[in-house]
């Protein structure tokens, strides 16, 4: 892995996106990353959206009238992804993220919206990579395995929430 942008924009108002937030999706996206050996520049977009948002893309792409917390778009298949032609970078695709979903998922889960977050950033990259959980068995277990080594990596166990590093004096 060489050099990963990722894209960050805030299209809703409904949740103050807190600080350390965005360094901590760009930690996530470059952990997966890592974890992945995957080489060359990547470009990846994510989008904090509201539930109204992020419900009607659920809608109109997965055929599910409910908001969910998190959608994945993904820009290739088996490996192959397409190419910013001015960069030469790797686009793997989007994510977006309902921020209203991701803060009631923390309260029902018992954990901080930082940890909420990552997990849903690590969730997302791994599936524009092409892991998938629908079909459940092996390859669920797999995902959620992957998901939880980046974020013990991370430090963002369950009952820990982030903080980011400190420089060394």
């Amino acid at each position: 892995m060489d050099k990963v942008k990722v894209h960050i924009t805030n299209r809703q108002r409904e949740v103050k996106i807190p600080t350390g937030i965005r360094l901590l999706i760009r930690r996530c996206c470059n952990a997966v990353l890592r974890m992945e050996d995957f080489a060359g520049n990547v470009e990846v977009s994510v989008s904090f959206l509201n539930n109204a948002q992020i419900r009607e893309l659920n809608r109109d792409h997965r055929g599910k009238d409910i908001p969910t917390d998190v959608l994945s778009f993904p820009m290739g298949e088996n490996g192959v992804y397409d190419i910013n032609m001015e960069t030469g970078a790797s686009v793997l695709g989007d994510i977006v993220i309902s921020v209203e979903k991701a803060v009631e998922q923390a309260e029902l889960y018992g954990h901080t919206l930082q940890r909420e977050i990552g997990f849903l950033t690590v969730h997302s990259m791994l599936h524009l990579l092409g892991y998938d959980h629908e079909e459940g068995g092996l390859a669920a277990a797999l995902m959620r395995e992957k998901e939880e080594e980046v974020l013990e990596r991370l430090g963002l166990t369950r009952d820990v929430s982030y903080t980011p590093p400190r420089a060394h004096s």
